[in-house]
């Protein structure tokens, strides 16, 4: 086993020291993008000033035909605008594929000043992380990047969720993960084809009213997806990284993405794919902490200072967890609000509207 030392040393010669600590910015989206669409190329500056992160995809929903056009796209996109306080990511191709290599060389060599995160589809194991690993190393060096690159996997095979630990402690470049309720599927044999959400055949029922076994029982709609979300947000937080949900395949249902992101945002998430604009302002609204719940967070932590013993507030019993529990929502508020005067104003009138009560 190597030393502990050794994790966080540049695994090539000349390549930036590993960071010991991942930032966590603001992603409550993760903007997907077509780079080889002319029409959405168009859009990205634009787009850069409304959302926490624009991401070229390169993998799934790119014709094999403009995989090429996608990875030269990206390039000039990345070399062509300021993206501000918006981070740029990419998702390259998949390791077993025969683009994934070039994607790296490419996009690290030219464009590896302007990009943050890497995300790796369909990672099986924490050796796919130390592949990626080492390559992104040996390329920072070659084109002389001084800022480290950022791995995200996507979990969407079961291997990976088996090795989801693992994964997560694969390297000091992890940023986070990813939900691939698709592919994850499709892996796990699951009989659904819908992407991401429930499934009005995985419910639970209440019990007979009678001797007829059908009338009276109401039934419940079930998340497919809990477990797994649950279990990666655990590891995900055990190595200091950031959990997210995926995508949200049915662009009109805007009510039950809603519903699936805010289950996500309650288990621990930060943030979610968007794919469509209409899911920026869903992703923008879930996974910003609620006006009423920061208000309330803070009036807890102005009676507990310091964190200790218990107060009533309201009837209701405060002590050294809940004021973590409301430290979590505060922290998240100011770290949103820092670049967006609109959602601290409506923080602060939250605040004032309590207190005057």
């Amino acid at each position: 086993m190597p030393s502990a030392k050794d994790f966080f040393r540049p695994l090539a010669v000349g390549a930036p020291e590993p960071l010991r600590e991942i930032p966590f910015l603001p992603s409550r989206m993760i903007h997907f993008f077509d780079p080889s669409n002319a029409r959405m190329a168009a859009k990205v500056p634009d787009l850069a000033k409304q959302v926490d992160v624009l991401l070229g995809n390169l993998e799934d929903a790119i014709l094999a035909d403009n995989k090429e056009a996608a990875r030269r796209g990206l390039v000039e996109i990345a070399k062509n605008n300021d993206f501000g306080t918006t981070q740029l990511w990419t998702r390259i191709n998949s390791l077993d594929s025969p683009w994934a290599l070039d994607d790296l060389t490419t996009l690290v060599t030219e464009i590896g000043d302007k990009l943050d995160v890497i995300m790796v589809p369909k990672v099986e194991g924490p050796q796919d992380i130390h592949y990626v690993d080492r390559l992104l190393a040996q390329l920072e060096a070659k084109a002389g990047i001084r800022k480290p690159l950022l791995v995200h996997a996507i979990l969407e095979t079961a291997s990976g969720v088996s090795n989801v630990e693992a994964i997560a402690q694969a390297s000091p470049r992890m940023q986070g993960m990813s939900l691939g309720p698709a592919d994850l599927a499709a892996s796990r044999r699951m009989k659904t084809t819908r992407v991401g959400g429930g499934h009005p055949g995985y419910l639970v029922r209440t019990d007979p009213t009678g001797d007829d076994l059908t009338t009276g029982r109401v039934t419940a709609q079930q998340d497919l997806w809990h477990y797994t979300i649950a279990r990666m947000v655990d590891a995900c937080v055990s190595a200091g990284i950031l959990p997210y949900y995926g995508p949200f395949g049915d662009i009109k249902d805007v009510v039950a993405c809603e519903d699936q992101f805010r289950n996500a945002f309650l288990l621990g998430c930060v943030g979610a794919w968007s794919l469509h604009p209409v899911q920026v302002a869903i992703a923008k609204k879930v996974f910003s902490p609620e006006p009423a719940e920061v208000a309330w967070a803070r009036r807890v932590i102005k009676a507990m200072p310091d964190g200790t013993g218990a107060v009533m507030i309201d009837g209701k019993m405060q002590d050294d967890a809940s004021y973590k529990q409301c430290k979590v929502v505060v922290q998240l508020a100011d770290m949103l609000t820092k670049n967006d005067p609109e959602l601290a104003a409506t923080y602060d009138a939250a605040t004032a509207a309590l207190e005057a009560k």
